[in-house]
């Protein structure tokens, strides 16, 4: 599956989702990193790929027609909350969630 991680998505999460055969997008250390929500969504979607953010700011792009998005969303949001929610004992519910947006999108 093809995704993006915006710059707040650790980088142990893009290693994990890389082992998993995803081709992940870290725009961590690009000239990407740092542009506007308006723009990211716009590269997302002409590469038609999956976002995984913690930025509630795309919460309304859900009612578009879009190729994926998860917004991670935790009370108090930490690296190390952040990967838990993608790996460790909740890497079943991720890999199961990733697969069924891929298969929407198949």
């Amino acid at each position: 599956m093809n995704i993006c991680v915006d710059e707040n998505i650790p980088l142990i999460t893009v290693v994990e989702l890389r082992k998993l055969g995803h081709d992940v997008l870290d725009i961590r250390g690009t000239d990407d990193q740092g542009i506007s929500d308006d723009l990211l969504w716009e590269k997302v979607q002409k590469e038609k790929r999956l976002l995984i953010t913690t930025d509630k700011g795309f919460v309304h792009r859900r009612r578009e027609s879009h190729f994926g998005i998860l917004v991670v969303r935790l009370h108090q949001p930490n690296e190390l909350k952040i990967q838990r929610k993608g790996n460790g004992s909740g890497s079943a519910v991720c890999r199961r969630g990733l697969e069924r947006i891929a298969r929407c999108h198949a």
